[in-house]
């Protein structure tokens, strides 16, 4: 089937001005479509996808876009399914501290909106402004305060999904003590998109902290088994951080002028108890060590531009450097050695790599700079280094020209016949972002 004829029988679904030509679009990113869908409602969501399955159609599925560069072996599908129009608050519940919202909402549109309410989602994703809640939960994201507000598995109590034939599932529900049958929005939370198109999404919520503090400890003299020593008996002690990351000396240079090694500490709580971890941490830091304090504006500014430093596909690649960002998991105390081990390969590979790591949950962000080639030879031993410590490396964000010469996921892993019968039982046709998952998945 020609990209003309399917146009002219997609508009007869949907209103004209939700549906692009965009077979020209120069995307470096891949993961685009000959069409580009904009739905505004789920029955258009379902009407698209019944079409495209009864015609054999491949689609791939974007929020806002930013997440183009993490996964996938197209360079562009029959359509691109857009949800960047399928926005809004769908139901609020304060008092039970819920909020059912589209998948195609951004997530500091919903920070916003529960701002009068005293409420938050306790989620701190890269590029807030941009992301959407449904691509955020499809890449199961997250930041540093990963360690004291979990993942999005944590979070959602309730998925409404519209599968590849068109048809609508629900999974959880819309209170947070839901205990019946199987937890089936697991399943969905980080499968990338490839068995089901979100729609909506129930989320639980917290009270907004009352005090927070951001403490950045830098340590001038690269000693890195001090700095572990020292991390190891913050994580013994009665403390308890929301962030505890562990900064390269390219990273921190960003924040402090100080090329040196440093650690990002964070405290959300009552003013009481924030103020006693703050006391503690000064009494234990080490001699040499220099502490810098953020309260306020000054640390809600310093997390705004944290999370603007990952690279992503909103941005176009500039002459021929390029960026590419890669997540390492490991064992927690593992992540200083890695971080040690990366200056040195990005001496070797003449690249900018710019890292933090969790000292509480043993996920390391990567970010890295540099021409094509050398991006790569540093990508394939940032992943020999992971491995050396039993850990993975998931490359998540690389333009489509790379991702063809190195595999986004790495190896398969031991479960990975459980992840293909997934697929294959609820879309046995393959055509939802093909390829895009663990194993060409």
């Amino acid at each position: 089937m020609t990209t003309t004829s399917f146009l002219d029988e997609i508009k007869s679904l949907i209103d004209e001005d939700q549906v692009i030509d965009s077979t020209k679009d120069n995307q470096p990113y891949g993961n685009s479509g000959h069409i580009t869908i904009h739905p505004q409602t789920e029955q258009e969501i379902c009407d698209i996808l019944q079409y495209a399955s009864n015609h054999h159609l491949l689609v791939n599925i974007a929020g806002a876009g930013s997440k183009r560069g993490f996964g996938g072996e197209m360079e562009s599908a029959n359509i691109l399914l857009s949800l960047e129009r399928y926005t809004g608050i769908v139901e609020h519940h304060a008092g039970d501290m819920t909020i059912t919202v589209k998948a195609g909402t951004s997530f500091q549109e919903i920070q916003n909106y529960l701002k009068p309410y005293n409420q938050k989602i306790a989620l701190d994703p890269f590029l807030p402004q941009q992301a959407t809640i449904g691509g955020l939960i499809a890449c199961n994201d997250s930041g540093p305060k990963r360690l004291g507000y979990g993942s999005a598995r944590d979070a959602v109590i309730g998925l409404r999904i519209v599968y590849p034939d068109g048809k609508v599932i629900r999974s959880g529900g819309k209170v947070v003590k839901n205990v019946a049958g199987y937890d089936m929005n697991k399943l969905f939370i980080g499968s990338m998109g490839t068995i089901g198109v979100l729609s909506e999404i129930t989320i639980k919520l917290r009270p907004v902290t009352k005090d927070e503090t951001t403490m950045l400890i830098t340590f001038p003299n690269h000693k890195i088994e001090e700095i572990k020593a020292f991390s190891i008996q913050l994580l013994d002690s009665m403390i308890e951080p929301i962030c505890f990351e562990l900064l390269n000396p390219e990273l921190t240079e960003i924040f402090s002028g100080e090329k040196s090694f440093a650690l990002l500490i964070s405290f959300e709580d009552v003013e009481k108890s924030v103020q006693y971890q703050e006391e503690y941490l000064k009494k234990q830091i080490p001699k040499n060590a220099k502490m810098k304090k953020l309260k306020g504006e000054d640390s809600a500014h310093f997390w705004q531009a944290f999370y603007q430093l990952v690279p992503n596909a909103l941005e176009n690649p500039k002459n021929e450097k390029v960026k590419a960002a890669v997540k390492i998991g490991t064992v927690n105390v593992n992540i200083a050695p890695i971080l040690k081990e990366s200056s040195l390969i990005q001496d070797t590979c003449n690249v900018k790599i710019f890292g933090h790591g969790g000292l509480g949950h043993g996920i390391m962000q990567l970010y890295i700079d540099g021409a094509e080639v050398d991006v790569i030879d540093a990508l394939k031993k940032l992943r020999s280094l992971a491995k050396m410590y039993n850990g993975y490396a998931v490359i998540r964000h690389l333009p489509f020209n790379l991702r063809k010469q190195i595999d986004t996921w790495g190896e398969k892993p031991s479960s990975f016949f459980l992840l293909e019968g997934i697929k294959e039982k609820i879309d046995p046709k393959r055509m939802l972002n093909r390829h895009r998952y663990v194993g060409g998945i």
